[in-house]
């Protein structure tokens, strides 16, 4: 399953690592990624599309997950499926 993870919050070490250790753990693969600090305030921002092995790890449990990381770092981390994240931002 196709899915797109957005990641924001402060700048600071291990952002990456920890969304990646997640992804590892879960059997997911990183098909691409793209991040990117903003402006003086040294905003984080990253966007990846992952593919998601749900025989190895639901969605909702990768989810839960991903959102545990994004409280331990102060960063909002949000996960949702390809096929709704294209729809979202159809114009």
């Amino acid at each position: 399953m196709k899915c797109v993870i957005s990641v924001l919050g402060k700048d600071r070490t291990g952002i990456v690592a920890a969304v990646a250790t997640v992804l590892t753990e879960c059997s997911a693969n990183i098909d691409d990624i793209n991040q990117t600090v903003l402006g003086q305030e040294e905003l984080f921002s990253m966007t990846m599309l992952v593919t998601l092995n749900t025989d190895a790890c639901a969605f909702n449990e990768v989810q839960d997950r991903l959102s545990a990381v994004g409280q331990e770092l102060s960063c909002q981390i949000i996960i949702q499926r390809e096929d709704v994240f294209r729809f979202m931002h159809e114009v």
